[in-house]
């Protein structure tokens, strides 16, 4: 097995694209080893010293790691990691737990419509972009024309999340949809 890592444009993060497939749908993201039960790698990638953050995409998986570690220190433990589990043939994910992420549902009944254009943007052509730097970005609503959005994976606390969800994001959905005045970064 040979697993390929790439740089993100947050320095704290490294995408590890193992070759095979990660998650059979959707993402999960674990900001710490509790917060992991049902998935025995993420837990596993949570004993290295330094790991912060762990993100499974489709055919990926991005590390993230605290200040004081480097990751030429770090890299060969997580390589080593994710080999000996996917080679094992052992589950990424436990418990019928597939995806972690979802699409919060709409709050009103007049949004309704307004919201799945949303969703669909964000899924047709925001996701697929994000994935390429080993995140996710996760629709938490929709209230007052403001959208709600949630970085994950190598995107969270990246530099450039800000820039991408005003610039980026923020101006693509008012384009296609005038209902949509700003978007907000959500807890």
């Amino acid at each position: 097995m040979f697993i390929q890592t790439e740089q993100t444009p947050n320095p704290a993060t490294l995408k590890f694209l193992p070759g095979c497939p990660v998650l059979d749908g959707g993402t999960a993201f674990f900001e710490a080893k509790e917060a992991a039960s049902n998935s025995p790698l993420a837990q596993r990638l949570f004993d290295v010293e330094g790991v912060t953050g762990v993100f499974f995409g489709a055919d990926f998986i991005t590390i993230t790691k605290s200040e004081d570690k480097e990751w030429y220190i770090l890299k060969p433990s997580i390589l080593g990691t994710v080999m000996e589990h996917f080679t094992a043939g052992r589950p990424v994910m436990v418990d019928g737990a597939e995806s972690i992420s979802g699409h919060a549902e709409a709050s009103g009944e007049d949004d309704d419509e307004i919201v799945s254009q949303i969703k669909e943007l964000l899924d047709t052509r925001v996701r697929p972009a994000v994935a390429q730097d080993g995140g996710d970005i996760v629709f938490h609503g929709f209230e007052n024309g403001v959208v709600y959005l949630h970085m994950q994976g190598a995107c969270a606390g990246c530099p450039s999340s800000t820039a991408t969800l005003k610039m980026g994001i923020e101006n693509m959905l008012r384009h296609y949809i005038p209902e949509v005045t700003e978007v907000r970064a959500s807890a």
